[in-house]
Formats: C-alpha cells, sequence, structure tokens
C-alpha cells in the first residue's frame, strides 16, 4: 500500500471508521464522512460517488451488525451493546417499533444516538430480516447523503482540503447538537405533558 496516496488510505479509512463507529459509537461516523465529502470536492484524490458507497455500505454492515448482536446474542453482549442507553428509552423504542418497525430504522439511523436504542428494540422484538436488510439500506443510503452534502458544502467554500475538511467536521457536530437539543426538549415537553 502506498501510504502517500490518500485514495489508497482515504477509501479503508472512510470504510473502517464508518463501520467500526456504527458497532461501538465511539467514532463520529458523521464527521468522517463529511471530511471525506470535503476532501473529494476540493482534491482529485477520493470520488464523491466512491465516498457516499463506502460510507452506506461501512454503515449498513455496522447496522447489521448491531441487529445481530441484539437478535441473537448473549445477554452479555447486549448489555454491552445497550451500555449508555436509558432503560426507559430502550423500553420506549421497543414498543414503538412494534408499530412502526421500518420507520424507526430509517429515523434512527438519521438522528443522533438513535441508531442503537432502535437495533436493540428490533432485536428485542425479533424484527424480521427481511423487513430490516431493505430498511437499513434506505436509512444508511439517505444517512450517507446528509453527511456528505455538510462535506459538500464546505469543499465549496473552500479551496482548502484541511479547512474544509474541519469546517465539515464543525457542521456535522453542529447539525448533531442541535438535533439533540430539539430531541431533548420533545422529550421534556412529552413528560410536562404527560403529567398535566
Amino acid at each position: 500500500m502506498n501510504w502517500t496516496d490518500l485514495s489508497a488510505v482515504g477509501y479503508p479509512t472512510l470504510f473502517l471508521g464508518v463501520l467500526i463507529g456504527s458497532i461501538v459509537p465511539i467514532v463520529p461516523t458523521g464527521a468522517v464522512v463529511g471530511a471525506a465529502a470535503a476532501v473529494a470536492m476540493t482534491t482529485g484524490h477520493l470520488s464523491l460517488p466512491l465516498v457516499l458507497l463506502l460510507a452506506a455500505a461501512g454503515a449498513m454492515v455496522g447496522d447489521v451488525v448491531t441487529f445481530a448482536i441484539a437478535r441473537l446474542g448473549s445477554d452479555a453482549a447486549i448489555r454491552w451493546l445497550a451500555r449508555g442507553q436509558k432503560p426507559e428509552r430502550l423500553v420506549s423504542a421497543q414498543q414503538r417499533f412494534r408499530r412502526q418497525g421500518w420507520q424507526l430504522v430509517v429515523v434512527g439511523r438519521l438522528l443522533p444516538a438513535g441508531r442503537i436504542p432502535v437495533l436493540l428494540a428490533a432485536g428485542a422484538v425479533a424484527y424480521p430480516w427481511r423487513r430490516l436488510l431493505p430498511a437499513t439500506a434506505v436509512a444508511c443510503v439517505l444517512w450517507a447523503i446528509a453527511y456528505a452534502l455538510l462535506g459538500v458544502v464546505s469543499g465549496g467554500l473552500f479551496d482548502s482540503p484541511l479547512v474544509a475538511t474541519l469546517l465539515a467536521a464543525v457542521l456535522v457536530l453542529l447539525v448533531t447538537g442541535v438535533i439533540n437539543l430539539v430531541a431533548k426538549r420533545r422529550r421534556e415537553r412529552a413528560k410536562v405533558g404527560d403529567r398535566g
């Protein structure tokens, strides 16, 4: 492997970063996709269609592995996946999953911190593979496009790959923060409404 060739390093890094971050949420996968898209827009080293394809593929493989652990795994594996998740959020996801199935898979992938509770709930209710796989494919493609667009915007604004990549990462973090804030406020209003 030629370590000076950005495409030789960039594509595997993109795929593995998204794959690992989809199973163990320690890698900011949206920022990885946004940064790769920014590099594709500002250099000839990466292809934007290939960035989208690899991001969606890495996300889908990661989501399928997470679902498989939840559906087929041991109690210890499920507890490990669920660490950091609030028990009431998992119970709520299980109840909604029985009614809304594939919509939750799509929305769960697009919302920060929504994917793991949804996939755990899907595994807990034994959601069928034949329904999960197409829903996951749609969700991962939409997710890849959404985060790549942030990289495209930053790459369109700046010619410097470094500046565009940094801006893409900041945009992803800002969008994620705003979505989390809106979701938190909606949950708080729902709790107040339930009490009143």
